[in-house]
């Protein structure tokens, strides 16, 4: 978010706040923090939560387990292994959702413009604040107290003159700490973090980089863009040169609109089945063509993500001619894309679908005149009785399996 022109720090780069009043808030170690506070007798181990099957993955672990190298998404038999005394403790996710609803409620106690960025991490636009809660820092301070007293939960606080930074800052704050970056020394600040450290820049384009001797920041934003466009492409070029040189104009966002809606599904043995891997496709499709509905949402984009048995993962997607929210729509085209991996055979540990590009539903022009008609009949008499008598009413033929019983939607009543 860009003040105007007489509010720029002096020093800084163009259109960056004059104060850092930007706010990045991210709950340390939070499923795991969550924990502790019923396990005390916990704290000062290493804990991961997880649950200690064959085919899990943390989903969160405490600092002193990271010391081992054990990281979220690390599977659980890895993580084992490189800290035998790891304590597992299951997830509880509602108990997350509760913890979470409970800070986010503190961030706005103090601001209204808060844009939440998940489940345990937040954006804060303190810039209104200052007359109520004093400068930017202290705000922070108060903010990471009041978490604490209300909640027993640590966070750590990235302060600075854009969200990308303020980011950054949280990141090399934790655990438990604050990192202010005056907007004036906000290039002294990112210029000698490596390329990684840019949001996008995931190992292969990261090689690619370096392949061109840009191995840090301040390269990356040295770089001309016409190079640079060549080696990631231009949109991707257009956005890490702004953001190496300082620059991220983006407002915080109060009211977020789903950018993608998305299922995955973790198999407990590898699949190598076509048809029990079409089926879950069906599924996963099937749920997400329900989501896409619920909101009013069409999806132009539909990709697929598949895990094999060694952990690789590889994801593929298609544009739509035009947008869709068909449940029968976005299977036909994962099937397709599945196909085209030329895999058959091979062991899947993982498989999901995923809506991306959305629009409101009746505004891709294109969609006027769509071959989806007759299946949104079909949607929408499914939706209706799904609605009435709940998600075993009704679903399609090839998810029954010999054990399910087939439900006639007459018979049911609706819930009181």
């Amino acid at each position: 978010m860009s003040e105007g022109p007489g509010e720029t720090a002096a020093g800084a780069p163009a259109g960056v706040r004059a104060s850092a009043s930007i706010l990045h808030v991210d709950m340390d170690s939070f499923f795991v923090s969550v924990e502790l506070l019923d396990r005390p007798e916990l704290r000062g181990l290493p804990v991961a939560a997880a649950h200690d099957t064959v085919r899990s993955v943390v989903s969160s672990a405490s600092y002193e387990a990271r010391r081992f190298g054990v990281r979220s998404a690390m599977p659980v038999a890895r993580a084992k292994q490189l800290c035998p005394q790891l304590v597992l403790v299951p997830p509880t996710f509602e108990k997350y959702r509760r913890a979470s609803r409970e800070v986010m409620a503190i961030f706005e106690e103090f601001t209204p413009l808060v844009e939440p960025l998940s489940i345990d991490e937040a954006f804060l636009d303190v810039a209104g604040s200052v007359r109520l809660f004093g400068e930017p820092a202290e705000i922070a301070r108060r903010l990471r107290e009041r978490v604490r007293d209300r909640t027993g939960l640590p966070a750590s606080v990235g302060l600075a003159g854009t969200k990308f930074v303020a980011k950054l800052a949280s990141q090399r704050a934790k655990p438990d700490g604050v990192l202010e970056i005056p907007p004036a020394r906000t290039l002294e600040f990112l210029h000698p973090l490596p390329i990684e450290a840019m949001w996008g820049v995931g190992r292969a384009t990261a090689g690619a980089l370096q392949a061109r001797a840009i191995r840090t920041v301040a390269d990356l934003a040295r770089e001309p863009l016409p190079s640079l466009e060549r080696i990631v492409g231009p949109a991707n070029a257009r956005r890490l040169h702004e953001l190496a040189n300082g620059r991220d104009a983006r407002r915080i966002e109060t009211s977020r609109v789903e950018k993608s809606i998305g299922h995955e599904e973790t198999f407990a043995t590898d699949v190598r089945d076509a048809r029990v891997l079409q089926r879950e496709l069906l599924r996963l499709a099937t749920r997400t063509g329900e989501r896409l509905r619920a909101v009013d949402a069409e999806a132009r984009t539909v990709s697929i993500k598949v895990r094999w048995e060694n952990f690789d993962t590889v994801t593929r997607s298609r544009t739509l001619p035009e947008a869709t929210n068909s449940s029968q729509r976005i299977y036909r085209t994962t099937v397709e894309l599945f196909d085209g991996l030329g895999a058959a055979g091979r062991p899947v540990r993982l498989i999901g679908v995923r809506a991306e590009q959305l629009l409101a539903a009746g505004s891709d022009a294109a969609a006027l005149w769509s071959d989806d008609d007759d299946w949104r009949a079909v949607d929408q008499a499914v939706d209706e009785v799904r609605g009435r008598f709940g998600a075993a009413g009704v679903r399609p033929a090839s998810l029954l399996e010999e054990r399910d019983e087939v439900v006639d939607p007459r018979s049911l009543q609706p819930p009181v």
